[in-house]
């Protein structure tokens, strides 16, 4: 398995491929996991949560940005997504990649960029914002940002990788800040970074109840495994911790029984929602991550009406749509 999963990501970082992939719109199966590429279309999808008791985490999805032109446009969209956001007055907050805002070219206009998000989020009534972590090569700069903005507002939170060996030093870092724990979805050197499942899914339980004992602010638990939400259950019961110190979280498009239940039985959740037309990395990933999307994507990207719409991108993929195939074909052996 661990040979399709490096391909996929190898796809998602694939420059190329991804401003190709804008010309088709969402195709692949990834409308089945990013919610449109219109403020129409994402609202809709909000309220729709929303009435099922369910909040909201909007990623203004984007790679690749090389130009301050290029920051400031993905400044500006964020911007009219939380305007809409207030103005619908739906339950949502933002999350926001550094990178998208200029960071791997100029760290002080990323900050500036993001600084200017954060003063207009305190006009919507505090509206949180998440410096999503992105590549282990990032984290640095994610940092240095982050205890920048941090005595300045309390509304700014990032997220913490369990793959990472120093993920336990990171908890205890930032108790007074809101954090979202998750597993950790990049290909990351064994220098730095757990390498199986059952090392990753140790640290990960490790450093959720650290949090959970010891933080000053909202947690975020982000997982679809249910083995993880079950035991954070019973720990939460055993040591005494209220439903409203935290919250489970979950990916738009998977496993939405079980987010349904979990809130319906009082818990706080809030649904990861991708948005826009750069969603090409997003979905590789989530192959990467989850192969049963596989088949769905050869279903979606397989039809005369797509193959009819793509151009130039049918090439790459029907490339793409084979080497899905073919995965599909070995798993079911």
């Amino acid at each position: 398995m661990g040979v399709f999963k490096n391909v996929f990501i190898t796809l998602s970082n694939n420059s190329y491929l991804n401003n190709a992939a804008k010309q088709v719109g969402p195709r692949l199966g990834a409308n089945k996991v990013v919610a449109g590429n219109t403020i129409p279309q994402l609202i809709e999808t909000i309220e729709y949560l929303n009435e099922n008791k369910i909040s909201v985490t909007v990623d203004n999805l984007g790679e690749f940005v090389t130009t301050e032109q290029e920051s400031q446009q993905a400044k500006q969209e964020i911007l009219e997504i939380m305007e809409a956001i207030s103005q619908y007055h739906v339950d949502a907050h933002m999350s926001v990649k550094l990178s998208l805002l200029g960071s791997e070219f100029d760290l002080e206009l990323a900050y500036q960029n993001l600084r200017e998000i954060l003063l207009k989020a305190n006009e919507y009534g505090n509206m949180h914002i998440n410096i999503d972590t992105e590549k282990y090569d990032s984290l640095q700069q994610i940092i240095e940002v982050l205890d920048r903005l941090k005595g300045e507002f309390k509304n700014v939170g990032t997220v913490i990788q369990a793959y990472l060996y120093d993920a336990e030093k990171l908890i205890d870092k930032y108790p007074e800040l809101r954090l979202r724990l998750v597993k950790g979805a990049y290909k990351e050197d064994a220098s730095i970074a757990y390498q199986t499942k059952e090392e990753i899914d140790a640290n990960y339980i490790k450093i959720i109840e650290k949090r959970l004992l010891n933080a000053r602010n909202f947690t975020s638990v982000a997982t679809h495994d249910h083995n993880i939400i079950n035991h954070v259950k019973q720990f939460m019961k055993e040591n005494h911790i209220e439903k409203e110190q935290m919250e489970f979280q979950m990916l738009y498009g998977f496993r939405s029984e079980l987010a349904q239940t979990i809130a319906n039985e009082g818990y706080h959740f809030t649904v990861y929602v991708p948005y826009g037309d750069d969603w090409f990395a997003y979905f590789m990933r989530r192959l990467a991550e989850r192969p049963q999307n596989l088949s769905l994507a050869v279903k979606e990207f397989a039809t005369p009406e797509t193959l009819k719409k793509v151009g130039v991108f049918s090439a790459i993929g029907i490339s793409v749509a084979s080497l899905v195939g073919l995965t599909t074909k070995y798993l079911r052996k």
